[in-house]
């Protein structure tokens, strides 16, 4: 069950940036950086190649390319979504007409292309996979030039914004420098709010029965910290434990309850990793 609801997500991650990219960047020549922009660049000059299809055969050549240079290091999850990108897109380049195109105007073209496309890479990167493209160039380069994966990705995609700048003009070239840059604020922002979780302690006379309401009601854990009250001078306990938000709001209603009294302290945790929350070790 958890493997089937990842490729879902997967699956609607990759659609999503399939659709920024076919009704928004594409018909644009806005070529925002990895293997989608190359893809863009090419089919300019080649109309007769599907940006599906190129994006096919790039990603083939670079997964083959990968395997050889460094090794077995992209799991089943990124080869899915990567191909899976690439034939959704294919699929939408013989069936996506000029006349369906969402906007002419290259300000909107890049903004809601790149939230929309941005999401979708965001859910696909939160459930441990890349779309690929990209993320490989980046791979070779660091093996061989030892650059940070962040740099070598950065890097990439701004040469892909000086050939779209080439190839379309300034200022398009431009406009696919600013999507590049978006993204990458988009996707942080899209993993940070699907994996926000409530960090919480709470100071209480009655911390059993509390421990006891989180364990058994709510089914998670807890951990208990000895404490000395600075004004009232007496031992006391502090506990503290992760949750998702309704489960904060069960607990919050719990406490005011068994003690009215309480301190409580919350802030949001935007990643957890761990038993009942993410793996520490990402699955492929």
């Amino acid at each position: 069950m958890k493997l089937f609801k990842q490729y879902f997500l997967i699956t609607l991650g990759v659609i999503f940036v399939a659709i920024g990219t076919e009704f928004f960047l594409a018909p644009n020549n806005i070529a925002a950086g990895g293997v989608i922009g190359i893809a863009i660049i090419i089919n300019h000059f080649i109309p007769a190649m599907p940006i599906g299809l190129l994006m096919l055969i790039m990603n083939g050549i670079l997964f083959i390319i990968a395997f050889i240079i460094i090794g077995n290091k992209f799991g089943a999850k990124t080869i899915y979504s990567s191909l899976t990108l690439s034939g959704i897109i294919w699929i939408l380049d013989k069936v996506v007409t000029p006349d369906m195109v969402v906007t002419k105007d290259l300000l909107l073209a890049s903004i809601f292309g790149t939230f929309i496309s941005g999401i979708g890479m965001g859910i696909v990167f939160n459930q441990n996979a890349s779309t690929g493209g990209t993320d490989i160039f980046a791979k070779i380069i660091n093996k061989f030039v030892h650059i940070d994966i962040g740099k070598a990705l950065l890097s990439v995609d701004f040469i892909v914004t000086i050939f779209a700048a080439l190839s379309f003009g300034a200022n398009i070239g431009m406009y696919a420098l600013l999507c590049v840059i978006l993204n990458g604020f988009v996707i942080d922002s899209v993993i940070e709010g699907l994996n926000v979780s409530k960090q919480i302690m709470v100071v209480s006379r009655n911390n059993n029965l509390i421990s006891k309401f989180i364990i058994e009601e709510l089914e998670r854990s807890c951990t208990v910290f000895h404490g000395h009250g600075g004004y009232t001078k007496t031992d006391t306990y502090i506990l503290y434990t992760v949750m998702d938000r309704k489960e904060f709001i069960k607990l919050r209603d719990y406490i005011k309850i068994v003690d009215p009294k309480a301190f409580i302290t919350v802030s949001d945790a935007h990643e957890v990793l761990g038993e009942g929350f993410k793996d520490l070790i990402g699955e492929n």
